[in-house]
């Protein structure tokens, strides 16, 4: 399947085991090499979670996230339509890692700041031609923005989804070498981190619409799609 073109709007997936979609955000490329697909997205940008995650964010009650978690391992959960809210997102995400590397851009006076790193720990990419597809294992690394301190964020969640299921041995191997992978890369300033000042700089390119999920399509009248 042929690279992405910058400016073009995809769309990333999370899909649990069961092949069901558990969330889906639009965003646009910035850009598409063997090293990573880094794509973007800014407020206002559509997406779709299940809705007890929207639920909690909207709440305020991480408990209710439990009960998100333990529908995924049911198999029972229903999707909201929701909004990228507050921040400009920048994802860089390597073809075969375990993890993607995020930058959360906030407004500072007339301008903006990035406001720390975020490592997100999920499934390898796989390509599909509307975007890429993967799955959040729940564990994150919040990185402060010059890179001289991280602390682990949701090891609590990550051990419930353990008890649950939700990620196997399998898993959770792997997680554990990418966490050693993203620690070495951190200390390196290797991957990402190499080019971290320049991704730092980076802002919304002013003549791109907020990204978009595609339309379903209509339904014949026979209820089968056209």
């Amino acid at each position: 399947m042929r690279g992405f073109e910058t400016g073009q709007t995809v769309v990333r997936r999370d899909v649990n085991r069961t092949g069901r979609v558990w969330s889906e955000q639009a965003l646009r490329v910035v850009a598409d090499t063997g090293e990573a697909l880094v794509t973007a997205c800014a407020p206002g940008a559509e997406a779709r979670w299940p809705a007890l995650y929207a639920k909690a964010r909207d709440g305020g009650d991480r408990s209710v996230r439990t009960e998100a978690f333990e529908a995924l391992a049911t198999g029972e959960w229903e999707l909201a339509d929701a909004v990228w809210q507050e921040t400009d997102l920048l994802l860089w995400k390597p073809p075969r890692a375990w993890f993607s590397v995020n930058a959360f851009f906030v407004p500072d006076g007339e301008g903006r700041r990035l406001r720390n790193w975020y490592v997100n720990f999920e499934h390898p990419t796989r390509r599909t031609r509307a975007g890429f597809d993967t799955f959040d294992l729940t564990v994150d690394l919040v990185v402060a923005p010059d890179l001289t301190r991280w602390e682990w964020k949701d090891e609590d969640e990550y051990a419930h989804v353990r008890r649950l299921g939700i990620v196997s041995d399998t898993e959770h191997r792997a997680v554990d070498a990418a966490r050693a992978q993203v620690l070495a890369m951190l200390t390196a300033r290797t991957g990402a981190f190499a080019q971290a000042a320049r991704w730092a700089g980076w802002t919304w390119e002013p003549s791109w619409p907020t990204p978009r999920l595609p339309r379903p399509a209509a339904a014949a009248p026979d209820g089968r799609r056209p």
